[in-house]
């Protein structure tokens, strides 16, 4: 039974990625077939555009991205769409990360531009866990210096980050958008920053409608996309919020859950 779904947004880390952190094997099969299709395949992630571009090698020239978060949606090359962070807040949100890092906690930050990723601190084992998302990555003396429209600011928090820094940025969360969206990351973006906003603006410049769009995800930076879509699938492994979100379920990632669904909802003729 074939279904009339012209758009896949898919989570990388925990999502599309295996348990090894690679696209799996059977998805690359599975792409020219959407195409052929006319479906588009979308990932949706807080890695940066850069990063994604990178993943998926010479076939990313052709397709959508939604990067860091829903800040930044690019199609073929093209920006759809941008939501850049004001100076000012730039400024109060480094500067309060470092005064909790003057208190003691363990952490770094990546300020997120169209251009670059930045970072300031530069141990090994914070600049490991920064490359990891930030293909593009600069190394600067201030953080306060950078020339770029920034997109997002994203923390790594070496603590578990819901019970850590995530809970010491209520001052930020109370005018701008301030998500867990891993076990160590949290991401600063504007009010109305998510995967689902970008989602929304994707379907109205493509003229896609929810019910022809499909989901998925696993942790809490994907619940809005799973509003966004009828066929939104929560991963074995999700988080349980988002399990209860999402309108069906997938294997899991280390099962390669995204392309098997994908396989079923578009069997070959």
């Amino acid at each position: 039974m074939t279904h009339d779904i012209r758009l896949v947004a898919v989570d990388m880390d925990g999502t599309l990625l295996d348990g090894d952190g690679n696209v799996p094997e059977p998805l690359w099969e599975l792409l020219p077939r959407l195409a052929d299709r006319g479906v588009a395949f979308v990932p949706a992630s807080g890695r940066q555009l850069a990063t994604l571009r990178a993943t998926f090698g010479e076939a990313a020239d052709a397709m959508t991205f939604i990067a860091e978060n829903g800040a930044y949606v690019v199609r073929a090359g093209v920006e759809v769409a941008s939501d850049a962070l004001d100076a000012q807040v730039v400024e109060r949100a480094v500067r309060r990360l470092r005064s909790l890092a003057a208190e003691g906690y363990d952490l770094g930050v990546v300020v997120c531009g169209k251009r670059s990723a930045y970072i300031e601190r530069t141990d090994d084992a914070f600049r490991v866990q920064a490359s990891t998302y930030y293909a593009a990555l600069e190394e600067v003396d201030d953080l306060l210096a950078v020339d770029d429209d920034v997109l997002k600011i994203a923390v790594y928090d070496f603590a578990m980050a819901a019970h850590s820094v995530g809970r010491a940025l209520d001052d930020i969360a109370a005018t701008h958008r301030v998500v867990v969206s891993s076990a160590h990351w949290v991401d600063i973006m504007n009010p109305g920053v998510d995967k689902g906003a970008a989602l929304r603006r994707l379907q109205a410049a493509l003229a896609v409608t929810p019910a022809q769009t499909a989901a998925f995800g696993d942790y809490l930076n994907d619940l809005e996309m799973m509003d966004a879509a009828d066929w939104s699938f929560a991963m074995a492994n999700a988080h349980p919020e988002v399990v209860a979100r999402a309108r069906h379920r997938a294997p899991s990632n280390t099962e390669h859950g995204v392309p098997t669904t994908l396989a079923a909802l578009f069997p070959e003729a």
